[in-house]
């Protein structure tokens, strides 16, 4: 088999045994970026070069020592709003264009202790505000499985990489489904870690109370990997949690459902979800029945309240973290200013996308003098309803299961008109991320039209050792995972 087509387990299984050097890695992947770039558009930034020429120092300093670390020498991709010193981090915005960090983000430091070999940086929506990848400053990506359809966002580039085979992993980081949703769209494994589990330093802010970095790979086992090497406490990161940190592969051992009871919530399956999804997503249940889980039906009564409280609750803090953009200390600065003020507005017109400014807009009105009770004050308590309800439900179930998206993947420009049908297509993965909890986004199925569906994955806060157990003995039963795309 092809080196490229290879999942990072295996690939790395290879690598270890010397079966393969690190500059034979990096030039399959070189290879394959080449023929298939120009049309999946995964990238905003590539570095060849420089990729093979850390695979040859590398491969010259192990001089046939083989005992490396888990990432050694592995060919990831990394979203392009995680900070990489040395190389451009633009989140897909005109306003950070030439911005370059003077430091790495944790996670990419985490990576770069273990000697993974950095590709390059994903597309993006514009400082990951969107479920599309159409709001990047630099174009859309494209879906592998179909190039007229959109990846998914606001990691669909990560995505889209990863089902290419353009890398052998990714990261992305998920505020309101920015990992699952484009996960579930392009036919891979998407995980959100808990809000806590892994560090956010170094990952450009939207809405710093709901955002989290996680892996995108080829399936099950490579998520655990890769979980295991970016989780962990970190005191530059006030909200990272002072936990130890397991050996997530262990939790693959167990090859079924059995003493697990899995919670179904009505909820999630009404009036808009899509017939060949919701005909998938059963499907999975039912094989998640045969595989030992007892199936219970729950019920998560504020659901239809989530998507509201999570576009005032993001919006309000994407306004505060997007201040620091005012063409004063790094970033866009605006020329032929009379002042200031002009400098401010100036600066931020170039350099915002209207998504970007849309939301900036929203989250101010919110936190506006005689507004933030009602709005933002208002939502933050619903979303303490909405923590209390799962908090419940997991008294009863030690897994929920939902799907990801409502739709498979659409057109490009289908919904770009359309705002708020937009947001709607993060209606199942919102509330996650409002109560902070673990999920994983699993391929479940496809679309009479070709297109992958997921199926979504949620459990108790840091009980992701139990999600990658359930997710792993579902896709050991399918078949579902090993399908690939033909980019043409």
């Amino acid at each position: 088999m092809a080196l490229h087509k290879l999942s990072l387990c295996d690939l790395q299984k290879k690598f270890t045994a010397g079966e393969v050097t690190a500059v034979e890695i990096v030039r399959a992947y070189a290879l394959r970026i080449g023929q298939v770039e120009s049309k999946v558009k995964a990238y905003v930034t590539q570095i060849k070069d420089a990729a093979l020429q850390h695979a040859a120092e590398l491969d010259t300093r192990l001089k046939g020592w083989r005992k490396t670390r888990p990432l050694t020498g592995m060919p990831l991709a990394i979203k392009d709003n995680l900070c990489t010193e040395s190389v451009p981090t633009t989140c897909a915005s005109r306003m950070l264009q030439q911005f370059i960090p003077p430091y790495d983000a944790t996670v990419v430091a985490k990576l770069r202790e273990q000697d993974y070999i950095l590709l390059g940086k994903t597309n993006l929506d514009e400082f990951a505000m969107g479920s599309s990848t159409e709001h990047s400053a630099f174009g859309p990506s494209r879906n592998p499985w179909n190039l007229h359809c959109v990846p998914g966002g606001s990691s669909g580039g990560s995505a889209a990489a990863v089902a290419a085979d353009e890398c052998v992993a990714a990261l992305g980081s998920d505020t309101g489904g920015s990992i699952r949703q484009p996960a579930a769209f392009c036919g891979v494994v998407g995980l959100k870690p808990t809000y806590g589990r892994v560090s956010r330093y170094g990952l450009v802010a939207f809405a710093s109370s709901l955002d989290q970095v996680g892996p995108i790979t080829k399936d099950v086992p490579d998520a655990a990997m890769l979980l295991g090497a970016i989780a962990g406490h970190d005191p530059m990161d006030s909200t990272s949690a002072n936990l130890p940190v397991p050996d997530y592969t262990k939790a693959l051992r167990k090859k079924d459902l059995k003493k697990l009871t899995v919670g179904v919530p009505e909820e999630f399956f009404t009036e808009g979800l899509d017939s060949e999804v919701e005909q998938a997503v059963r499907a999975a249940i039912e094989e998640l029945k045969n595989l030992g889980g007892m199936i219970k039906e729950i019920h998560l009564p504020r659901t239809d309240a989530a998507v509201a409280v999570y576009y005032v609750i993001a919006t309000a803090e994407a306004s505060s973290n997007l201040a620091r953009y005012d063409g004063v200390k790094f970033g866009l600065r605006a020329k032929e200013t009379k002042d200031l003020l002009d400098l401010y507005m100036k600066t931020r017109q170039e350099g915002f996308g209207p998504e970007v400014k849309r939301r900036i807009m929203l989250g101010t009105y919110a936190l506006s003098s005689g507004y933030y009770d009602a709005y933002y004050g208002k939502a933050q308590a619903v979303r303490t309803l909405i923590c209390q309800d799962f908090r419940a439900a997991f008294n009863e179930v030690d897994l929920i299961v939902t799907p990801v998206t409502p739709t498979p993947a659409f057109r490009l420009g289908e919904k770009s008109e359309d705002p708020l049908q937009m947001y709607l297509s993060d209606i199942y993965t919102i509330s996650i991320n409002l109560a902070g909890l673990p999920a994983i986004s699993v391929p479940c199925g496809f679309s009479k039209a070709g297109l992958p569906i997921g199926m979504q994955l949620i459990g108790r806060a840091f009980e992701e050792e139990t999600l990658l157990r359930a997710a792993h003995a579902y896709e050991q039963s399918t078949q579902w995972h090993v399908k690939k795309p033909v980019v043409r």
